[in-house]
């Protein structure tokens, strides 16, 4: 039997926090044990502003599953991301459960991020600039206070009232006050933690932008095309990816036109099992370059598929009949 799993049911179940230390220990196996690689296949779909995409397998140690994630990407829709993930036992391929996709991926992302912005940045840095007022946004900024204070926190995006509708929201959430700007020269200076996650086809941050000292998270590069942080920046700074492979193929580095020759990127996961250094140096620039990797979606697929065996919730479907 294979448990269907629809949005409301996955709010129900997934508490964010407690998959922190799950994410850790998975970005650590992923990065030092792996022997295979995770997958994203990317492809246009006729309409404007759309693709579709597929990301497997999701496979860690100990957890006798994976994941295939399908997904449809529509930018001028809301929500942007739909599809589902299929969670099929390890040893047999059975289909364990077919669960909606956009909120869980959503969650997965905002925290992966937040881990990432965590270890890179100074210690006591609490200035955040978030550009990108939407859904990603929100959660990356909501994200990031499970693992630091946070004083002030400015808000850029292309739409204007999307900024200004994002600093009323998340400062009343937070309890941080939030400010929006229309200038984005403007919040990347005032800032000690930039944050991106846009559609950008486009570089929008460059050196002269940016603080000594400063981390930058950019989330927007996850596919072919996508491009937020300037070629000039990258190799000017300690960059640190989710995947190397990926990440020169489709995230930031391949984004500005670079290979790994041209920047000598590190995983995050080397720099949390203590491989390799993130930061050394208060003056340092530091970049988190994030694709998104199917152990993600596997480790919050299963915490939620087994509190859903346990709670009784969802519905089964046999499809063999």
């Amino acid at each position: 039997m294979t448990l269907l799993l629809k949005n409301t049911d996955i709010k129900g179940l997934l508490s964010p926090q407690e998959l922190i230390t799950e994410l850790k220990d998975g970005f650590e196996k992923y990065s030092i044990m792996r022997n295979i690689d995770g997958q994203r296949a990317n492809s246009p779909l006729p309409n404007d502003y759309s693709s579709s995409m597929i990301i497997f397998p999701g496979l860690l140690n100990e957890i006798p599953a994976y994941t295939v994630k399908v997904h449809a990407k529509f930018q001028n829709q809301s929500p942007s991301i739909k599809g589902v993930i299929h969670l099929h036992d390890l040893n047999n391929g059975d289909l364990l459960s077919i669960m909606d996709s956009p909120y869980l991926t959503a969650v997965r992302t905002g925290l992966s991020g937040a881990l990432g912005t965590h270890i890179l940045s100074h210690s006591n840095a609490s200035r955040v600039t978030i550009i990108g007022c939407g859904v990603q946004g929100e959660l990356q900024l909501r994200s990031l206070t499970y693992f630091r204070s946070i004083s002030k926190v400015y808000a850029f995006d292309l739409i204007p009232e999307k900024a200004r509708l994002f600093a009323n929201k998340m400062s009343t959430e937070l309890n941080i006050p939030v400010f929006a700007s229309e200038s984005l020269e403007e919040v990347t200076k005032q800032a000690e933690i930039i944050i991106s996650a846009t559609w950008s086809e486009e570089p929008f941050l460059f050196p002269k932008m940016i603080q000594p000292g400063t981390h930058i998270t950019t989330l927007g590069a996850d596919q072919p095309g996508k491009c937020e942080i300037s070629a000039e920046l990258i190799q000017q700074s300690v960059f640190i990816c989710d995947d190397i492979n990926l990440s020169e193929k489709m995230g930031a580095i391949g984004g500005a036109g670079l290979t790994r020759k041209d920047v000598v990127p590190y995983e995050l996961g080397e720099v949390l099992a203590g491989y390799r250094s993130g930061r050394t140096s208060p003056e340092e620039i530091t970049v988190f370059g994030s694709v998104g990797l199917a152990f993600q979606d596997l480790v919050v697929a299963w915490n939620v598929y087994q509190k859903a065996i346990e709670k009784g919730i969802g519905e089964s479907f046999d499809f063999n009949l």
